[in-house]
Parts: structure tokens; sequence; C-alpha cells
């Protein structure tokens, strides 16, 4: 058994990282998932939220925007929408989100279809606030 994991993490734009890590902590759909190396061979979805693995003594945050996690002999590949580190996350642009979906939110009635598409902006927008207070 090895004593790492490798961690891929790929958007439809790009590779966001490839890192050698001691553990991951992710937002599975029906709830966080904790890995370590040795976990058990799994598929799951991803829910919006924050993804955080270990290096040593050091804590690093992204956040991710629905996809799916693989984990098979020590190799966590997650494929999401998008993911932003810690570092990355422009914090006025995320806030300044945040205001317009919560005045969209507070206009549209919650049987229109533009209702879910700015209940999902407002999840993403905290999810980065969130992950950007964590540099």
């Amino acid at each position: 058994m090895a004593d790492k994991l490798t961690l891929e993490m790929v958007t439809p734009y790009k590779k966001v990282l490839s890192e050698e890590v001691d553990e991951i902590t992710a937002p599975g759909f029906v709830g966080e998932l904790g890995l370590l190396p040795g976990h058990t061979p799994l598929l799951t979805t991803l829910r919006v939220g924050e993804l955080s693995y270990k290096q040593g003594s050091k804590h690093f945050h992204v956040a991710v925007n629905w996809g799916y996690l693989e984990v098979e002999e020590d190799t966590v590949t997650v494929l999401v929408d998008t993911a932003e580190r810690s570092d990355e996350i422009d914090l006025a642009r995320a806030k300044a989100a945040l205001g317009r979906a919560e005045d969209a939110l507070k206009t549209l009635p919650q049987d229109d279809k533009k209702y879910a598409i700015m209940e999902a902006a407002l999840q993403r927008a905290l999810i980065r606030i969130q992950v950007a207070g964590k540099k």
C-alpha cells in the first residue's frame, strides 16, 4: 500500500493540478468524502463545494463546481466543471456574483427556470467566498 495519493484535477479547460497528497476531503453528492491512501476503488458524483487536500502539515483548498471523482489504485481523479484554488479566487468578483444571485432570487418566482440557475450561482459564489478566505 502506498503512503500517498496522486490527486489529478481536470476541468474541460485545463489540468488544474497533479499532486502527491496525504489525504483528500471532497464534497460528495450525498455527503463529505474522506480519502486516504489504500482507499477502496470508488466512482461518485461531486456537488458544488470545497475540496481540500493535505500535503504534510499544509492544507490546500479548492472551490469545485459539480463533477465526478474516481479512486483507483491510490490515484484520485477529479473531473469538474470548474475548479479554483483559494489563492486564485477574485474575492470582489465572487461577492459581486453573490449580490447578483441574491437580487435575482428576491424577484423570481420559485417555479421560474431561472430561479434554479440563480440558486446554483448563489451556491457557487458562497463556496468561492468561503474558499477564498482560506488563502
